[in-house]
């Protein structure tokens, strides 16, 4: 089947990987409330069409934290991502850079930020948690000014992480012991292709940038129980002070909802913020992204840029995010079930289709450029 659409991506993906890490990535906390708000309210948002404009040539570049786009969007940070195809997020960023967009690595990805900028040339922005560990927090920030990233974005979001019932339902986590790892296996044969292209020859499966304080030789298990235990809960902006003075460089701040959130990363420092509730998955009901962004670009008045983040499955959702005031908007999901369904082809592919939506979306508003 011809793959037209972030949907048809979607469904490829479900298809081609095993159940417990396609709900890892589509699924969302509790209910999945604000998972289904992200996505509606967004999608609610309507366009002003418009006609008898000299729309001939539309321009999506854009100009982000000294960086130029070729459209205002970004990789988002999705952690495991790189077990949807081998060495995932290696894949993911060469088709990033093939279409001129910034990808964020995230600490939890199965590639490690040296591995992906292996060979050279520009390195994505790297995103970070904040653990208990203080010095393995130094130790990344450090890794990402070696290793030349543009900019750091601090996810701060999750002191403790919300509950994913799917998460439990596949075995990805609550099973503990041979009945989760038999009920793993039997998704994994399932998915043959996947498991050969992934399980047999995309080793190691850890997560790159945590080997050194988990065990490069450690079960997919162990990892996630280390960051269960060890996310920061006590985090506060004495510790977002702490990470800016380690990091001299653009700094993001990723996870805002509330407009007194906003002011106060503007006041400690942050160069960019990005509206989002984590896709969904940590408070379910808390505001969709599209819904908070307009007081938040309100209180801030534009003295930085404001990013988006949820709910993006077409171009249309970008130029929706972008009239409302947002630079750039990140997109999750749809790279990785891009990446699920084809690997780097498909990444590359959901970000051209992104690209040729919103300048169609663009072009029936009468709007030339974004800039």
């Amino acid at each position: 089947m011809k793959l037209a659409s972030i949907a048809d991506y979607r469904a490829a993906s479900r298809r081609r990987v095993p159940r417990f890490l396609f709900d890892y990535t589509d699924g969302g906390s509790y209910a999945e409330q604000t998972l289904a708000a992200n996505v509606g309210d967004l999608a609610a948002v309507q366009l002003d069409q418009r006609v008898l404009v000299d729309v001939s040539r539309v321009e999506t570049r854009v100009k982000l934290l000294g960086q130029t786009l070729a459209m205002p969007v970004i990789l988002a940070p999705v952690g495991l991502a790189g077990l949807h195809a081998r060495r995932g997020e290696v894949q993911a960023w060469r088709a990033a850079r093939e279409a001129g967009v910034a990808m964020a690595l995230s600490t939890v990805s199965i590639c490690s930020l040296a591995e992906v900028t292996t060979g050279g040339g520009a390195a994505p922005w790297f995103q970070l948690y904040l653990t208990r560990d203080k010095g393995a927090n130094a130790a990344m920030i450090a890794e990402a000014k070696a290793q030349g990233c543009p900019a750091l974005m601090l996810t701060v979001d999750l002191p403790t992480p919300g509950a994913r019932y799917r998460d439990v339902r596949s075995s990805l986590t609550g099973a503990p012991g041979l009945a989760g790892t038999l009920h793993r296996a039997a998704q994994v044969a399932a998915r043959p292709r996947w498991a050969v292209d992934v399980g047999l020859f995309g080793g190691p499966v850890a997560m790159g940038n945590l080997t050194r304080l988990v065990g490069a030789t450690a079960p997919l298990s162990d990892y996630l129980g280390w960051l269960a235990r060890n996310f920061d809960a006590s985090a506060d902006w004495d510790r977002f002070a702490w990470v800016r003075s380690l990091w001299p460089g653009p700094l993001i701040v990723k996870g805002i909802l509330h407009p007194d959130d906003a002011a106060l990363a503007v006041q400690h420092g942050a160069d960019a913020i990005v509206v989002s509730n984590h896709g969904g998955r940590q408070l379910d009901g808390a505001i969709s992204a599209v819904r908070a962004l307009p007081a938040i670009m309100d209180r801030l008045g534009g003295c930085i840029p404001v990013l988006a983040d949820g709910g993006v499955r077409s171009g249309l959702d970008v130029l929706r995010y972008h009239m409302l005031g947002a630079a750039a908007v990140m997109i999750g999901r749809p790279w990785v079930w891009g990446l699920g369904a084809g690997g780097q082809a498909g990444v590359a592919h959901v970000l051209q289709l992104i690209r040729a939506e919103l300048e169609t979306a663009m072009a029936l508003t009468g709007r030339t450029r974004l800039a």
